[in-house]
């Protein structure tokens, strides 16, 4: 099977639960469209994908991926342009992510072009629930689990990938405010940190809850071996400015999510000549540049977030509070620039946009 020899059957919903959402006030992953596409993987196989009623799923009690964890996962956005076009940012960063955590998970990774061709075609069917309020979007989840009943530590032979959607506002509705973490590790070298995989969330719970009795929203984490060096927050990348350059961990080592938001952040700084440094980030700099007053912005990039802006950093027993937002010019403006991308206001010099 090839994206384009593929033949997606679709079996719509007899009622659409469409009227019932209060689109003025949209709690995020709570509200889910009517659809979702289900293609299941067996005999060395991917089967013919079924967008059907969104609806529950029946396991047994044995299934693989809850004993053993193979589980995988994307996060991506679908927003409306003012003609009524549906426009899907960087897919192919996603597809690419994707089969990356595939491989490391050791599960099937999809035909090449097969896993953007599902996305379109799903949300495609669901397209009237792609909001139109500014600051709304449809959130794509696609993920991918282990299906075998049995009990046994071995790579399943069977998968099950699925599409759901989400109508969504914003995920921080406020400036975050985080902990550095110097004990607890989310990632070790030669593990899992760069796939995006559910156990790596799942580790991380006990942590951020702990964090979040302190007052914080997130944790920063920091590198296993001796929590020196900075590497990502709980769900983002992060970004700082130090003297009008902005600099972010490398993710040149296995720990750190590759980010499609910081990847893309991070280009539209150097196409307008904004200084980027990525390479090893020391706790110590960021702390450092932040008693000297010389810390002027950070910054989380992700998909959920786009761009959250970080309003408090605690280290041990100090708690550094960043410039107001109106002072940080380069995230604003870099928000404000992919906002009118991602909405189809300004012109797509990258050719960033699935646009359908």
């Amino acid at each position: 099977m090839t994206k384009d020899t593929i033949s997606v059957k679709i079996n719509r919903t007899e009622t659409s639960r469409i009227s019932e959402v209060d689109w003025d006030n949209l709690p995020f992953g709570k509200v889910f469209s009517d659809h979702m596409l289900v293609m299941d993987y067996k005999d060395g196989e991917w089967q013919t994908p079924e967008i059907m009623p969104f609806g529950s799923l029946s396991l047994h009690p044995a299934t693989s991926a809850i004993h053993y964890g193979q589980s995988i996962f994307e996060g991506m956005k679908a927003n409306r342009a003012e003609n009524g076009d549906i426009m899907i940012f960087r897919p192919d960063m996603n597809e690419k992510r994707f089969a990356e955590s595939c491989e490391r998970m050791c599960m099937p990774v999809l035909p090449e072009g097969l896993f953007t061709e599902l996305i379109k075609q799903t949300v495609d069917v669901d397209r009237d629930w792609v909001p139109t309020k500014d600051g709304y979007s449809l959130y794509i989840r696609p993920f991918l689990f282990a299906t075998d009943d049995f009990i046994g530590i071995k790579p399943s032979e069977t998968y099950k990938f699925i599409i759901f959607t989400c109508p969504v506002g914003a995920y921080y509705s406020q400036p975050v405010n985080v902990k550095i973490e110097e004990h607890y590790t989310r990632a070790a070298q030669g593990g899992v940190g760069r796939a995006k995989t559910a156990g790596n969330y799942a580790a991380s719970l006990y942590p951020a809850k702990l964090a979040q009795e302190e007052g914080f929203h997130q944790l920063v984490w920091t590198d296993a071996a001796e929590h020196k060096y900075i590497e990502e927050s709980g769900t983002m990348n992060i970004i700082f400015e130090i003297d009008g350059k902005l600099i972010s961990p490398s993710e040149d080592m296995d720990t750190i999510l590759r980010g499609v938001t910081k990847r893309s952040v991070l280009e539209i700084a150097k196409s307008w000549n904004v200084p980027v440094e990525e390479r090893k980030v020391t706790v110590e700099e960021i702390v450092e540049a932040a008693r000297a007053g010389k810390l002027t912005d950070a910054f989380g990039a992700g998909t959920a977030a786009t761009i959250a802006p970080i309003a408090k950093i605690g280290f041990r027993d100090e708690l550094f509070e960043l410039p107001a937002l109106e002072t940080r010019t380069t995230s604003n403006k870099i928000k404000d620039f992919l906002t009118a991308l991602k909405s189809g206001d300004t012109k797509d010099e990258w050719q960033w946009l699935l646009r359908f």
